[in-house]
This record gives structure tokens, sequence and C-alpha cells, in this order.
């Protein structure tokens, strides 16, 4: 079976894709966010998939010395962080955010429903 690549980003001079994840690594994220958020709470709270996602995106960019911006928010109330979206990553980024979050989840006593499975996704193809 083919294994499916999501278009992500085009060059600007000729078109061409510049990035691309695969659906595999994809579905590993995914299943690692929903592990953690079904055993973790964080600041006393159970969170999301989505927000586990977005603290372990963000917590990965400055570990990888990525910047992370902040702005206050439109309407005035409060602060927005803005982070690169996981679905603009590279194959071998999309590798790295899953050892990343993978170790964050062992370090933190979360058990992986398929680990064994994730080890050929965090390889770059």
């Amino acid at each position: 079976m083919a294994t499916k690549s999501f278009l992500i980003d085009k060059c600007p001079h000729c078109g061409g894709s510049l990035r691309v994840r695969t659906s595999e690594q994809n579905a590993a994220l995914h299943a690692l966010f929903t592990d953690i958020a079904r055993q973790k709470e964080w600041t006393g709270q159970k969170l999301d998939a989505e927000t586990w996602k977005r603290l372990l995106v963000a917590a990965w960019a400055r570990a990888t010395g990525e910047r992370v911006s902040m702005y206050p928010a439109l309407d005035g109330h409060g602060i927005e962080v803005l982070y690169r979206k996981t679905s603009r990553l590279s194959k071998p980024e999309m590798s790295e955010l899953l050892e990343y979050a993978t170790a964050w989840a062992i370090d933190n006593n979360v058990r992986l429903s398929a680990p064994e499975s994730w080890a050929e996704h965090t390889e770059e193809a």
C-alpha cells in the first residue's frame, strides 16, 4: 500500500511541494496525544488531546530552538501563543516531535497504547 503524504507548503517560485509528512506519522502523533490526554492532568485539570498537542508542540519548538510567538489577544483579553502547526512539519520534524512527545510521556508515566508501531514512524523515510 502506498504511503499517503500531506502536501504542505509550495515553493513561491516553482510551485513544488516543500514539506510533506505521512498520514502514518500523523496518526501515530494523535494516538500519542490521546494516550496522554486519557491518563494525565496538568495544573490539576484533565486536558483534551488537542490541548496536549498544543502544549507538547510548543515545548518541542522551544527545545529545538524555534521561536514561539506571543501576542496580545485581538479582543484585548489575554495573550495568544502562536507556534508552527503540525501540518506544516516535514517528515524529519514529525519524527523529532514524535520522539520528543514519546519521551515526555514515558518520563511522566504514561502507558502508551502502541509504542512499538510508533518507532517505525520516527525514522526518516
